[in-house]
This record gives C-alpha cells, structure tokens and sequence, in this order.
C-alpha cells in the first residue's frame, strides 16, 4: 500500500519535516511492506521555509531584528531559476523568538521589522518576486514595522515596483473588527483584554495610512489581518494573496502524491474548525474526495466531533495528547508520542 505522509508543523514541538519522520518511524514498525511517500506540508506559518528548502532553492541565513529588538538568524530561500524569493515572517517575528511565554508587554512591543529586513535582503539579491509566508508571528502591529524597515509607506512602495509579491496564508480575516487581527488572534499572543483594545486603536490609525497608500480599502480584504496584520501591510505594497496551503503544494508536488496515494496521513497541533478552512488537512482531504482516499489526522489535539470529521472527508482523527496521557507529554516528548501513535494507527489499519 502507497501511504503519503503530508503533515504540518505541530507547533513549536515538531516542524513539518520533523514530524513526517516520525509518523514515517512508526509506521514502518507496524507495515513494512507499505511505500511511504513523505511531503511535509506548511500553510505559510512556521516551518514555510523549512519544507521548500528540501524541495528547491538555496537557503540564505540573515541576521535582523527579532520581534523584541534583539537580532536573530533567520533562514529564507532564493530560488535563482525564476529570481524568487521565499521568507517566513516567523523567522524573524515568531512566538518562538520571545525567548519565555508571550505577556501583554510583548504583545505591545514585538514588532514586524524583521520581516522587513528579510525583504530587503532579496531585492538586494535581485529578486524578481518575493513570497511571504504569513503565520504564527508574535507580533500585532499591522506590519507596520515592516513597512519602516523599507523606509517608509511611500519608499517600501517604490522599492517593491515591478516586484511581484505575494502574501502566503490561508487566513482570511481582517485588520480590524471583532473578526480582526488583535480580538481573534491578540490573546494568544499574550494580550490581555485591555492590551486587546490598544493593539486594535494602535492598528485603526495605522489602517488609515495603508489604506491610503493603496488607495483601496486594504485592511478590509480577506487576509489582511494574517500575522498580526502583516497581510494589510503586504496587500497595501501591492501583494496578491495566495494560499499558504497551495504554494507548497504545487512545489512539492502535491496532487501527484494525492493521486498516487492509497492512503494519506496529516496532523497539525491542533486539529479544531479552523483547520477545515484553508488549511492544510482541508488542502488534502479536498484533494483525496474525489478519488475515496482515506485521510487520517495524528493532531497534537483533537477538538472536532465526529459529524465534522465526515462533512470533512476525514476517515479517522487521533490525538497525540490522548494517546500520551496529557497534553504537556505530547509537547515535551512530541516526536516520540508521534511515533507510537502513528504505529498503532497502522497497526489498526486493514489491508
């Protein structure tokens, strides 16, 4: 049996190549006679640069500013056949880089100018398009540390003419609003309910600049507010939105895997209703429909009731923290738990 092994990154325990090795592992101590095929997946958050620098492109490693200030190396790939480049707003603003827990004082502080940096850095090299992929930032300031690092509203404009750009993410919501940026994803960012509504007046001013700037209402689009906001300053310099989700999947090959597949095997960190949006498990599961393949999700944690699971096209959903026992073994022990859940997947499986 052909088995494709297409997971996302689960959080800050496994990065996508990380974790298609341990399902791999451990479906190999249960079948070892199936082919595995293995395709790490990414929806533009972390891990992005990570599965496209297995597939294609040079890997560049630049020092720029972290989202509290202190510098960082963050990596990114330049794929000198088509002069494009492919940044991963994580590297340089991630939750990852806080060095402890997000509070409402990092929320307030962490700022996007890295990402800025990291964009300069490929028009320096003579990139033709950039591709930003958008998720798990730190940071909620509308992009508008990016904007400053290229010099401003009206000079980040001018270095990015006749540069195509395109803002990687399978989030579709606003700037501003109940539905924007600060209120949906501020708290897990460490902002309080308070620090929740200076995010939001701090982002309505700044709105207003963007807007400007593109002479459109940007930060109203769907995606503007992915990354903290990094999408409406992205859409504001002339960036299309594409689907995180999409982009890897055409560079690694996806849809032949699909096709070529008997089963397929995804998981995330955590498996709720937003995965069914965009994501990269609805990518896969949309992709095996109409062939019947069966798609398995080994999540970190699974929040989704059955029901869901079949208007999904998802044949089974197993979680990690249930497998272990608690939710902080899965974190602390991710790769191993993995491993073993994805043995007795197989082992339970017929054919």
């Amino acid at each position: 049996m052909r088995v494709l092994i297409a997971p996302d990154c689960y959080g800050d325990s496994l990065t996508a190549v990380e974790a298609a090795q341990s399902i791999a592992m451990g479906w190999r101590q249960a079948r070892p006679s199936d082919e595995l095929m293995l395709a790490p997946q990414s929806d533009g958050g972390p891990g992005f640069v990570g599965v496209l620098a297995s597939r294609l492109g040079d890997v560049h490693r630049t020092r720029v500013s972290g989202p509290l200030g202190d510098h960082v190396d963050a990596e990114w790939v330049y794929d000198p056949a088509t002069a494009t480049a492919y940044i991963e707003c994580a590297q340089a603003c991630g939750l990852s880089l806080l060095g402890g827990p997000p509070t409402p004082d990092t929320a307030v502080a962490a700022h996007s100018r890295g990402v800025g940096q990291l964009v300069g850095a490929a028009l320096d090299l003579g990139a033709d398009r950039i591709v930003v992929g958008l998720g798990g930032s730190s940071c909620t300031d509308g992009g508008r540390g990016l904007v400053e690092a290229l010099g401003g509203p009206e000079a980040a404009r001018a270095k990015l003419s006749g540069v195509e750009l395109v803002a990687a993410t399978d989030v579709e919501h606003p700037l501003l609003g109940p539905m924007g940026a600060a209120r949906i994803f501020g708290p897990q960012k460490g902002a309080d309910p308070s620090t929740v509504e200076l995010l939001e007046q701090r982002m309505t001013a700044w709105a207003d600049t963007l807007d400007a700037l593109a002479g459109d209402a940007v930060s109203a689009l769907p995606g503007a507010g992915a990354a903290g906001g990094l999408g409406a300053a992205l859409l504001a310099l002339g960036a299309r939105r594409e689907s995180g989700a999409a982009v890897i999947a055409e560079y690694t090959g996806l849809a032949d895997d699909i096709a070529a597949a008997d089963v397929i095997v995804t998981g995330e960190g955590r498996f709720d209703d937003q995965s069914l949006h965009g994501k990269v498990v609805s990518a896969l599961a949309g992709g095996a429909r109409p062939r019947g393949t069966p798609v398995l999700v080994l999540a970190g944690q699974v929040t989704l009731q059955p029901a869901a699971l079949d208007e999904a096209g998802i044949a089974a959903a197993h979680a990690i923290a249930d497998y272990a026992g608690s939710v902080q073994v899965a974190i602390d022990d991710a790769a191993n738990q993995l491993t073993g859940l994805a043995q007795r997947t197989a082992a339970d499986l017929d054919g």
